[in-house]
């Protein structure tokens, strides 16, 4: 297969710094498109992959899953998109698409095991999947999103993960009117989780360990803010029909359990490290239940961003030049982002 340099960051080895780098990336087939990449999204799972955290991270990696950019290319046999539209690229860039759950649009339950838009073995076309923090990628049509040009563009990249992930447990539990939903922890996940769930018309109730994101859970559209650490606030805390843990640091899921009202759920989209407990008693009674999520198909991610158009919602960003991502990383290590680093980057081209 034909293939040309691409400009990326990227790192070969788990301890050594992001830095410039060339890689390969197919050239365009009849049901693919090239997009030019504006800006692209931090996640943890980022700085998990880079530094092998998971294991199995294959070198040289160029992590990156929400993607924004310009369709500059377009096969012979594309009718979805054409070159200069507005696109994005979060962490499905293929499946088995013959798989039940591939039919019925939920491609991140293919049974043959979906193909990661980094780090991750390419099935059809050999080698390793390179991400976002580079020039241009190359992606087939079925996988790639049309971003609404109404939203702001460095702030719509993380609506491909941060987005998608909290989206797709909200609209499955059927968040709406009328419903109370709690969210735990106020990071890249949960301002996103607040702002949908408010624009939904749920009654959003948040759960912080810090006074200082107390105040900012109010900005971002929160109607109740308890402090998880203050019994007396926890316990006059009214029952919630739902509530989406975002929280990947250790922490007692059972005093969040036992706030949910009968046939509540308590959905995880966090990755703590550790094992988590639960008290057979805490679901028995009122017959609650504990679930996950993990992001979301590609319709219902071309759903959220048609969604946060029509609501706009945006993450809160702080933007950065590609030179600046190994300090981000260190950053993001500490949660020390309000709320989602994105790189510009503009910056390869220099």
């Amino acid at each position: 297969m034909n293939t040309h340099s691409t400009k990326a960051f990227g790192t070969e080895a788990a301890a050594a710094p992001l830095e410039a780098l060339n890689i390969r990336r197919r050239e365009v087939t009849p049901h693919d498109v090239e997009i030019e990449i504006l800006y692209c999204g931090i996640c943890h799972s980022d700085l998990h992959a880079v530094h092998n955290d998971w294991g199995g991270t294959f070198y040289p990696i160029v992590p990156g899953h929400e993607i924004v950019g310009r369709i500059s290319k377009v096969g012979e046999n594309v009718t979805r998109f054409k070159a200069g539209d507005l696109a994005g690229v979060g962490c499905i860039v293929d499946s088995c698409r013959e798989c039940s759950h591939c039919k019925e649009g939920d491609e991140q339950f293919c049974e043959s095991g979906w193909t990661v838009v980094f780090n991750s073995p390419d099935k059809k076309y050999g080698g390793i999947t390179y991400g976002g923090f580079s020039e241009r990628i190359v992606v087939d049509e079925n996988y790639v999103v049309r971003v609404p040009e109404t939203l702001d563009m460095p702030g719509a990249a993380p609506i491909l993960c941060a987005g998608i992930t909290v989206y797709s447990p909200l609209k499955h539990w059927k968040t709406g009117p009328g419903k109370n939903v709690g969210i735990i922890g106020i990071g890249g996940l949960g301002h996103m989780a607040i702002k949908i769930a408010k624009a939904m018309g749920a009654h959003v109730t948040v759960f912080t360990t810090s006074q200082a994101k107390a105040d900012d859970a109010r900005r971002l559209g929160a109607d109740d803010v308890v402090l998880s650490t203050d019994a007396e606030q926890m316990g006059s805390c009214p029952g919630q029909d739902m509530i989406l843990d975002t929280v990947s640091a250790r922490h007692d899921i059972n005093t969040y359990i036992n706030l949910l009202k009968v046939d509540g759920s308590l959905v995880m989209v966090g990755l703590p490290a550790e094992q988590l407990e639960i008290g057979a008693s805490n679901v028995v009674h009122g017959r609650k239940s504990f679930s996950g999520s993990n992001i979301g198909g590609i319709a219902e991610t071309q759903e959220v961003l048609d969604f946060c158009a029509e609501h706009n919602i945006t993450a809160e960003i702080e933007l950065i030049d590609v030179n600046q991502i190994n300090n981000a990383f260190e950053r993001l290590a500490k949660s020390d982002v309000k709320y989602r680093f994105v790189v510009d980057m503009a910056g390869l081209k220099n």
